[in-house]
């Protein structure tokens, strides 16, 4: 709805206040009146009458009149789109060109990269403000700064779709956005919230169409659906009956969905002796993953290499973490714990990936405070509980 109301109105503040009153109004009637028939599209129509009501005052304030044909038009339209179905998460390509629409509007030249990134995220995809920060591995407090900071940036702006090289920077910016929305389905949020697969097949749906309007022979949106692809074909082996938390080596690789991994392995056929990109080299790491048909058949030798392209590429921390579990696999412990020197990186992963090390070495004392560090600092309940059973005894 909100994509739908900032489409129209080509106005951020007036989407989010005539949605927020509408809401409002909700929560006071529903309870005594009983809910509509159409609950979405009273909830439209509530924040459209809004929004009408404040541009009749804006347009009086600055003596004009043009509102009336405004709204006959913005009526028709928006009877248009909600005719017969309330539900504007139905998927029918309207709805969702809006909202692809509004990832793209996000995609601002008046917005810093991460700004318009987390902005999205929490308007388009609704992430939690919480888990945004942990994306980004700042604190709570300064994500949700930031995202005030980029709301009252826009909220006056009058919003066009972009063309030329102004689309092609934006479908770049909105690529990163849904890796960072499909990274926070499968990242463990916060609380006991363990993972948020139908999250992370919006973004993968946000990615199909995002491809389908850049020129063709894009390797970096062909190689971002991939990467993509190949992680959700593991949505089933991620959990166990328990809901605790499944690691790769132990996922039953029976329950993965093949068709996932084979489209995934067509798109990056053409090209798999292109020049790495950030997203390329992902894929091809993920697909080294996905093709093993046991834990033990995975070519470690090859994903290292891969992880020391990569970080040489992007200078990533993470990067960095990440290959070092890779060359302890190739390499034994050692090798991997030396490639963790002198690394700084927020949260508690470098010290759960540390205490992990340390224990394949036998130095149990040093691996419980990396561990029990890793704990106190992990906000996932299930996160946690899979980190204490790796406690030595």
């Amino acid at each position: 709805m909100l994509a739908l109301l900032v489409a129209r109105y080509r106005r951020l503040d007036l989407a989010e206040d005539g949605l927020g009153d509408a809401f409002e109004a909700a929560t006071r009637t529903w309870p005594t009146d009983g809910p509509p028939a159409n609950p979405a599209g009273w909830l439209l129509t509530a924040a459209r009458n809004r929004i009408l009501d404040r541009l009749r005052a804006e347009a009086v304030a600055a003596r004009k009149l043009p509102v009336l044909a405004v709204e006959a038009e913005l009526t028709e339209e928006a009877q248009r789109v909600m005719a017969d179905s309330g539900d504007p998460t139905s998927g029918s390509p309207e709805r969702y060109d809006e909202r692809l629409r509004l990832v793209l509007l996000c995609a601002h030249p008046a917005l810093a990269a991460e700004s318009a990134a987390a902005l999205t995220l929490r308007l388009v995809m609704g992430v939690a403000t919480e888990d945004i920060a942990r994306l980004f591995l700042v604190p709570t407090t300064t994500m949700a700064a930031r995202l005030t900071r980029a709301r009252k940036r826009l909220a006056h702006e009058t919003f066009g779709l972009p063309v030329g090289r102004d689309l092609e920077a934006r479908l770049a910016l909105a690529a990163d956005v849904a890796y960072l929305a499909f990274t926070s389905g499968y990242a463990p949020g916060s609380g006991d919230d363990v993972l948020r697969p139908g999250a992370a097949a919006e973004a993968i749906r946000l990615a199909r169409v995002l491809r389908d309007v850049a020129p063709p022979g894009n390797v970096e949106l062909d190689s971002l659906l991939a990467l993509m692809l190949l992680q959700h074909s593991r949505r089933d082996a991620r959990v166990d009956a328990a809901g605790d938390l499944v690691l790769l080596p132990d996922q039953d690789r029976g329950r993965w969905h093949h068709e996932d991994i084979d489209e995934a392995v067509a798109l990056l056929t053409p090209w798999t002796n292109a020049p790495g990109s950030p997203y390329l080299l992902q894929a091809l790491i993920a697909a080294e993953h996905a093709i093993a048909r046991r834990a033990d058949d995975t070519d470690w030798p090859r994903v290292a290499a891969r992880y020391l392209e990569l970080e040489q590429l992007t200078g990533s921390p993470v990067v960095r973490l990440n290959r070092a579990v890779a060359v302890a696999e190739a390499d034994g412990p050692l090798a991997g714990l030396a490639l963790l020197d002198g690394l700084t990186l927020a949260g508690h992963r470098l010290p759960a990936v540390r205490g992990q090390l340390l224990l394949r070495l036998g130095r149990t004392d040093e691996a419980r405070t990396e561990l029990e560090r890793a704990i106190e600092l992990c906000g996932n309940d299930a996160e946690r509980a899979t980190l204490r059973r790796l406690l030595p005894d």
